[in-house]
């Protein structure tokens, strides 16, 4: 995909895309309160995430990585693989971001909503890349059955907001003062996009 800044490769997430993965979503743990997770993660206590995330289904795992330093690498292709393979070992460059579509709630009932979520490296913010994230998870979720897409956003995130409201979310409420992070409470709003 042509992006503004280079180009940007958007493909399902792989093994390989696990410790940049895991340092991607620390920085969000340690620095922010995004997420309500508290402590930083291993790439080992991050595995059963990543394989809840198939290459199919409606529970999608996508990343985002800027092209070029897989020569031989496309979208799609398997991961290079090897000792020592870290960030870099990934096929496609540094990690710019991921999105994903999870379960809702665990039973069964809910199976037709999911809950999405984007994750954008410091250094991509304002580069579109969560668009481009969206765009192709949305993309690929359009056979699935799928009902409604909902995202919690912790309060404040106007960038968040603004790409929710971009792909067609609407704000159906907000939790007040549902976590407690850094030593204070944080809100979150709650947005959904129907699909079907």
């Amino acid at each position: 995909m042509q992006h503004p800044h280079g180009e940007v490769q958007v493909r399902a997430g792989v093994e390989t895309d696990l410790p940049a993965l895991t340092d991607l979503y620390n920085h969000y743990v340690r620095e922010t309160p995004l997420t309500f997770d508290t402590e930083p993660f291993t790439a080992e206590q991050r595995r059963p995430w990543l394989l809840s995330h198939p290459q199919d289904g409606p529970h999608r795992l996508l990343v985002a990585r800027e092209a070029g330093d897989d020569p031989k690498g496309g979208p799609g292709d398997g991961p290079k693989g090897g000792p020592g393979d870290g960030p870099r070992g990934a096929p496609g460059g540094d990690l710019l971001g991921y999105a994903t579509s999870s379960a809702f709630r665990p039973k069964p009932a809910y199976a037709t909503s999911v809950e999405v979520t984007v994750y954008c490296a410091p250094h991509a913010a304002g580069r579109g890349v969560g668009t481009l994230l969206y765009d192709a998870l949305f993309t690929a979720l359009a056979g699935e059955d799928i009902h409604r897409a909902y995202a919690g956003i912790a309060q404040p995130n106007e960038a968040s907001h603004a790409l929710h409201t971009r792909f067609g979310f609407r704000h159906i409420g907000t939790y007040t003062e549902v976590g407690r992070k850094f030593g204070r409470y944080w809100d979150v709003a709650w947005y959904q996009k129907d699909l079907t």
